[in-house]
C-alpha cells in the first residue's frame, strides 16, 4: 500500500502536464513568442507562451517581421494545444504548439507549429534546449533546420544569418552611446 501511496505521489507532478490545454491564440509577438486566451475551469486567463526548442529573429532583426507574419499566418485566432513543462526567468510558459495545419482547420490539432517556423525557415533549431525534447523531436527539428537551411528557405537566404542569441548578446555588450 505504501509503495502505491508514494508511487501516486510521484506521478503528481508529471500529471500536471499530462493532458495538453487547449487555448486561442489572441496576440502574436514575434516568431516565437504569443498571448493565448485559455479556460481553466473557472475563468479565462491569458497568458504568455514562447516555443520550446525555436529561436526566431528578433523583431528588429533581419527577418524578424517575416517571422512574426509567418507565425502569425501559422496560428493567430486559432485553437491550439500547449504542452507547457515549464516557466521561463520571464514569466512566459515554454510549450509545444499543436495546431491544425491550414489545409483542415476544422480538423484535429496535429501540426507542430515550432517544426512548422523550422521548416519555413523561419527560425532555429535552439540546440541549447535539445535536452528537454524526446529524442524524436530532436531528430525532427535537426531535420527540419537542416533541409530549409538546403533549399535556402527563409532566413537562409540571407548570407550570414546570425542566430537571435548571437544578436541579443552582441546587443547586451555594446558599448554606450553606440547604436
Amino acid at each position: 500500500m505504501r509503495r502505491l501511496l508514494a508511487a501516486c505521489l510521484l506521478a503528481l507532478p508529471l500529471l500536471a502536464y499530462a493532458a495538453p490545454r487547449t487555448c486561442r491564440v489572441v496576440g502574436i509577438s514575434d516568431g516565437d513568442t504569443f498571448t493565448a486566451l485559455c479556460d481553466n475551469g473557472i475563468r479565462q486567463e491569458q497568458i504568455r507562451v514562447r516555443f520550446n526548442a525555436i529561436d526566431a529573429p528578433e523583431r528588429q532583426q533581419a527577418f524578424g517581421t517575416r517571422a512574426r507574419q509567418a507565425l502569425s499566418q501559422l496560428i493567430f485566432g486559432k485553437e491550439v494545444d500547449l504542452d507547457c513543462p515549464k516557466t521561463d526567468p520571464y514569466g512566459r510558459s515554454v510549450c509545444r504548439v499543436m495546431v491544425a495545419p491550414n489545409s483542415a482547420p476544422d480538423g484535429p490539432r496535429t501540426l507542430d507549429a515550432g517544426l512548422a517556423m523550422l521548416t519555413i525557415g523561419m527560425a532555429w533549431w535552439y540546440r541549447a534546449y535539445a535536452g528537454e525534447q524526446t529524442p524524436q523531436e530532436r531528430g525532427q527539428y535537426e531535420f527540419a533546420e537542416q533541409e530549409a537551411r538546403a533549399k535556402r528557405a527563409g532566413l537562409w537566404r540571407d548570407a550570414d544569418p546570425m542566430p537571435p542569441w548571437q544578436w541579443r548578446q552582441a546587443r547586451r555588450t555594446k558599448p554606450q552611446g553606440v547604436n
